[in-house]
Order: structure tokens, then sequence, then C-alpha cells
């Protein structure tokens, strides 16, 4: 089968199966008639289309066919797949003519035709104007990667750099071009559920800057974008959101971590029209009863382990940053658990929200009684509680108080036991520690001891040291505060706390 010269769209699934099942070389273009550099590209691949005329070539319009392109995992146009013997063997995102010349010469071989298609020969093909622009998109392209390897920042600098944005707003969307002007169908999308959820968010153009575009697939071990991020955590791409807008769980997650949202007043919300977020809110808000037998389902989930984690995804591939954060809080305190993934069962996701009353995931169970979501666990994990409700409920063995020092006094390598906290010192001893170690930039970790008096009275003995402050580093005592003020005023304190 050949295309004999004529580029062919498709319009199903089962149609592309088909096309390239019989073709001994194929190429596919997913495009979106609203993007300028689709368009310019689509020209360049119909010039090829001629100079090819053994090798089959398929249009797709992203977002009219979105089964095709989810299954092509297509998160931006123009997308390109490449197929030998039915068989895909490579791809190509974004306008670079060069590139897509050289990978159609590949995949089609030297049978097709006597290697005309080299990138020099598009100016044949193509007319002046096609050329003009094909050549700006490859200097657009050189000039990009130019600026990406000169940076001269360090990975590590670069992560601190997407720490800083991924937190710099409550709510964070990185995205191909801006609210106003999104520049591919799925940050639109995004966009837009954003703005009917009622949410502010803060938002990055990853088109911008090939540092953060790149460096932001590792960051998040995502490789696709849109990004949305919610208090600093992944909820993940444009799917996730859409599922999570539709069921009433995204509005919950808002709610949970005290995003303001504004009221919408839309006509579908006033009107109640299906898919509106009345009603996907009202089926949280007001739910329906459970069946027996729906009951007894979600109770013997619950039940099936001593320690049960409601997640979504897998423990090896979370499918979320909040359920990511759970289970590596779990793992770092050797926990053994069960896990369930929500998004393998719809009648699971809705009917643990009304029987535990907790309208997001995660959720985790011990001994069958909802202990909380992420940020509760997360809190626990920090004061040692989640140890302790552990030991209590016989799922661990129980911790003695020195090794429960031991475990705080090692939480972090310059850790410092006073009262109150760092933001909000109880004692001007405390206050005076605080602010030596912020001086110096020394980051530390804390405990308030004025929160538990096993502590407080245990440490005393463990440590021989009868007050309070106490700077611990490397898990070995430094002083209280006398011996602190003495260190800074020396000039030894940074140097010690950082051997």
């Amino acid at each position: 089968m050949a295309s004999g010269g004529a580029v062919r769209e498709v319009r199903s699934p089962a149609e592309l199966e088909a096309a390239v099942a019989g073709a001994r070389a194929a190429a596919v273009h997913f495009w979106a008639s609203w993007c300028e550099a689709s368009k310019q590209m689509d020209e360049v691949f119909a010039h090829l289309a001629v100079d090819f005329p053994h090798t089959v070539f398929l249009r797709v319009e992203a977002e009219e066919q979105p089964e095709i392109s989810e299954a092509h995992g297509v998160s931006a146009v123009p997308y390109f797949v490449f197929y030998k013997e039915g068989k895909t063997v490579d791809t190509l995102e974004g306008a670079n003519p060069a590139s897509l010349a050289n990978k159609v010469a590949k995949v089609a071989g030297p049978a097709s035709v006597a290697e005309s298609a080299v990138p020099a020969s598009l100016g044949v093909a193509a007319g002046p104007a096609v050329l003009e622009n094909i050549q700006k998109m490859a200097q657009q392209n050189g000039s990009s990667a130019a600026e990406s390897t000169n940076s001269g920042s360090t990975e590590d600098a670069l992560n601190k750099r997407l720490e800083q944005l991924v937190n710099s707003h409550p709510v964070f969307l990185f995205m191909k071009g801006t609210p106003e002007q999104p520049r591919c169908g799925f940050s639109r999308k995004v966009v837009d559920i954003l703005k009917q959820e009622g949410v502010k968010f803060g938002s990055f153009d990853i088109l911008t800057d090939n540092d953060v575009r790149e460096g932001m697939k590792k960051f998040s071990n995502w490789p696709t974008f849109p990004q949305l991020y919610c208090k600093g955590e992944l909820l993940g791409g444009c799917d996730i959101v859409i599922a999570m807008h539709d069921s009433g769980e995204l509005k919950d997650v808002f709610e949970e971590h005290n995003i303001p949202l504004k009221p919408q007043g839309s006509k579908n919300e006033e009107a109640g029209e299906p898919g509106s977020a009345t009603e996907k809110g009202g089926a949280v808000a007001e739910p329906i009863g459970l069946t027996d037998a729906q009951k007894a389902r979600l109770e013997s989930l619950i039940n099936s382990s001593p320690v049960m984690v409601f997640i979504k995804g897998t423990p090896d591939e979370p499918k979320c940053g909040f359920s990511g954060k759970l289970l590596h809080i779990l793992k770092q305190e050797n926990i053994p658990f069960s896990s369930f993934d929500i998004l393998s069962d719809d009648e699971v996701r809705q009917g643990l929200k009304v029987l535990s009353n907790w309208p997001s995931y995660p959720q985790l169970y011990i001994k069958s009684e909802l202990v909380g979501g992420s940020d509760i666990v997360m809190e626990m994990h920090k004061s040692g509680e989640l140890k302790k409700v552990l030991s209590e409920k016989g799922v661990i063995p129980k911790e003695s108080l020195e090794d429960r020092l031991k475990s705080l006094i090692s939480s972090a390598p310059v850790m410092l036991f006073m009262k109150g906290t760092p933001d909000a010192p109880r004692c001007g001893f405390s206050s005076k520690v605080v602010n030596a170690l912020k001086k110096e930039g020394v980051s530390f970790g804390s405990f308030d001891i004025l929160s538990d008096e096993e502590v407080r009275q245990g440490l005393k003995t463990y440590s021989n040291w009868p007050t309070f402050p106490q700077l611990y580093y490397k898990s070995e005592l430094i002083g209280g505060c006398d011996i602190i003020l003495e260190m800074e005023k020396s000039g030894e304190l940074k140097s010690t706390l950082s051997e």
C-alpha cells in the first residue's frame, strides 16, 4: 500500500491501525488547526509525501481524536510517529523540519527514493515562503538549544530553581504558553478546568526555557506537559486533572489544602446540567447511601491488612504527588503495608469517600481506623506520633524511650530541642539559638519539648544535660545556649556544623 504522494486524514483508531499494518513504512502527523507551527510543519509533511511515494503519510487532528493521541502519548503538537512493518520505531516532537526529513528518510529506506529527501532538498519541493518559515523555526530551535547548552547552571542550582517555582504559588501549572494564550490543547484544557474550579494559580511557560522544560521531567518524574502542582506536590497531567475535575475530587483536594475557591455561578452550574460542578460536587457533599454489599466490600478491603493505604497508582508507580509522599514516609519508617489503586475501580474510589467521610486520596488506615491523608501522616511522621500509634496498635514492636530519643536526635543532621518552634520560640534562650543558626545560614530540624513531657525529661537523662535548648550535630550533643553563642562569636559555629 502506498500514499501516492498524498497525506491521508485518519478519523478512527481502527483506520490508523489498518493503514499502518498494511504499510512497509508510515509517518503520522498529530496536529491542531489552531497551532501555527503545526500548519507550517504540515506543509513540510506534504512535500515529503511527494518525495517518498512508497511511504504512507497520515494526518491525525490530535484534539479531535483523543483516543489515538492518548494511545501514542501525544502531549503537544506538532508531533510525529514513525512506523516500520507496523511497529513504532521513532517519534519527533516540535517544529524541526530537518529532523523530520531525516527521520522520514531513515524509516523509508533507500529503496523508496534515491536519497531525495535530505533536508537541503526541501527547498526544491517547498515554495520560498514555506522554506523561509522553516529556516526561522530551525534558527529558533538552534538558538534555544545553544542557550540550554551554554547555561552555566549546575543540576543543583536548577533543582533549587524548580523547587522555588513549584512552591511559588499554592497551585502552580507548568504549561505550554500562558493562561491567556495556551500553545497546546492539553494545556488549554487544564487552564479551563482551573478557571471552572475558581482557583487562583501561578504558571510557567515551559516553551520559554528549555532548562526548566527538561529539568521538570526529571524533577517530577513525569515526562509530559502540562503538570499541575498543589502545595508543592504533583497532582498529574491533563488526563488526571480532567478525571479529578469530573469526579469532584479536584475541588476536594483544593478544599483539604485550604486553597481559596471563588464561587462559580456559571450558567451550567445554576442550571445543574450534566457534568457541571454542582452535580459532581453534590455527589460528594450529599452522598447517596451505600448498599450492604458495597459497605461489606469496602470494609473487607480496609481490614485486609493492619496498615492499608488507598492511593492513586501503585507503590512502585504512584500517580499523584500526595500518594507518592505518603508512600515515601511508610517506606522510610519500614512499615509493612498493603495498598489499593483507587484509579482501577471507580466504585471503590467513590464509595470509600462516603464510608470514611474523607473527600480525597490518599487515605491511610491502621487496624481498620482512618488516620488521614498525606498532610496528617507527614505531621505525625515529623513528630514521631506515627510510630507511637503503630506500636500502640501492635503493628510494630513498642519503641523504648531511648530508641525514640535516638530516632529524634538523628532525624536531621543539625537537630535542636527547644521550647516552642523556630517561628515561635517560647523562651529567650531558645530564641537566641534559633537566631544564631539562622544568621549562620544553617539548616536545622527542631522538636518542641513542651509538646512531649516524656521526651523533655528523658532527654535530660540521655544527654546528661539538665536544661534546654540542646543542639545536636550528627547525633552528638554540641551544647546549650551559652556554648552556641560562644561558638558563633568565635566563628566556630558554622565550621563545626558543616564538617
